[in-house]
């Protein structure tokens, strides 16, 4: 695994919105005059490759998967009766949501999964916060099957079950129309 931001062929590393992926490759090329070495990722569950600098893979985002401490505290977030977005109207949420997801932080991405998780039996999401919902379910999935050791499958199941019900939480959950 990775050390102090140094990946090698092989190893899995989080990309800020886009989750896991693998250096397939790090590949020198000649920009403005100078050598540059870049990280070649692809996305693990897509097709997508994405090319980081390697001197600018932290400012990136670029991150190791997530060490179990860091999947229990997630589980604790996924779990607690707190909400990440106050109510509102609906784009100023949706722009909240999407910047826990893009914020690349496993913890953040939790946040938006719990509440739209937690919301929408009592009200229809809007097609975006649909959209955030199946997305931070794959960032959360894809990472913490990782971090656990088990299918994703299993990780589905188990992030389902650690979200409190939508009635217990109910009191908590914004209620603002789309």
């Amino acid at each position: 695994m990775a050390k102090s931001g140094a990946f090698q062929v092989g190893d899995r590393a989080v990309y800020p919105a886009h989750g896991v992926a693998e250096v397939v490759a790090i590949e020198a090329k000649e920009i403005a005059g100078s050598r540059k070495d870049f990280y070649v990722l692809k996305v693990i569950h897509s097709e997508m490759k994405l090319m980081i600098p390697c001197d600018g893979a932290d400012r990136a985002g670029l991150r190791a998967v997530a060490s179990p401490e860091i999947a229990s505290e997630v589980f604790g977030v996924l779990g607690s009766g707190e909400i990440a977005v106050k109510p509102g109207p609906w784009n100023r949420r949706f722009r909240e949501y999407s910047e826990l997801v893009n914020s690349g932080r496993l913890v953040e991405v939790a946040k938006v999964y719990r509440d739209l998780w937690r919301i929408r039996p009592t009200r229809e999401l809007s097609y975006g916060e649909r959209r955030l919902l199946d997305h931070s379910r794959n960032l959360l999935v894809a990472e913490l099957s990782l971090a656990r050791n088990v299918t994703p499958a299993e990780m589905e199941t188990q992030l389902e079950g650690a979200v409190l019900p939508a009635a217990v939480a109910a009191t908590d959950v914004p209620d603002a129309g789309v």
